[in-house]
């Protein structure tokens, strides 16, 4: 089974892009560990080609490399704060219109073009209180997102409800220390609802 690790930064986590292979040190990294633990008589090939900074435009720039040729059995996308963050700290516009049809584009050939299972993940923000304000442009997206993975997704692990229920017993920065990136305990609470999400999926 061939699974293919899709986002912005926090499914690049520092991965060697020389080698499709390579996990990096993030949420990728600790779901295959998980993953092969729970199927240990199924063999996988794991690919992640998650890249820093990206936004939704740049999936679909490259949709046909980088997901239709793949091939994948599953593909996993997680994507979207970046169409937030960039506004804030770049002055980079992404209308709430334009967000979604990129996304649909996406997952509309992905579902023309393979065969792909589809998860997709929620975009999330912990709440740190010089990214609170993102909130206005981020929650908008995230209905988006939600709307698009009832159209198209076979799961859907609704990240951001997850991190803020789990911010009430430890503190947002234990999860992700800048409210985006995952510290390696955030890490690993994705990759374990990963998992959820991939034994009801199959």
């Amino acid at each position: 089974m061939k699974i293919l690790f899709q986002g912005d930064s926090i499914t690049d986590a520092g991965r060697d892009r020389n080698d499709p292979h390579n996990l990096g040190a993030g949420y990728p990294k600790y779901t295959a560990e998980l993953i092969k633990q729970a199927y240990p008589t199924m063999e996988f090939e794991f690919i992640d080609l998650g890249i820093s900074g990206n936004r939704t435009e740049n999936l679909v720039e490259r949709l046909q490399p980088d997901f239709i040729d793949i091939q994948p059995d599953v593909v996993s996308i997680l994507i979207g704060v970046n169409d937030t963050w960039h506004f804030y700290g770049s002055g980079i516009k992404c209308p709430h219109d334009y967000y979604e049809s990129n996304y649909r584009k996406v997952l509309t050939e992905l579902k023309e073009k393979t065969n792909a299972k589809i998860i997709l993940l929620e975009q999330f923000l912990l709440s740190v209180p010089d990214k609170d304000h993102f909130r206005d442009d981020l929650d908008p997206k995230m209905q988006i997102t939600r709307k698009l993975a009832r159209e198209f997704a076979d799961v859907y692990v609704p990240l951001d409800g997850l991190f803020a229920a789990a911010s009430i017993k430890k503190a947002p920065t234990h999860w992700a220390a800048d409210g985006v990136h995952p510290t390696a305990e955030g890490a690993k609470f994705i990759a374990e609802h990963y998992l959820n999400a991939f034994k009801e999926m199959i």
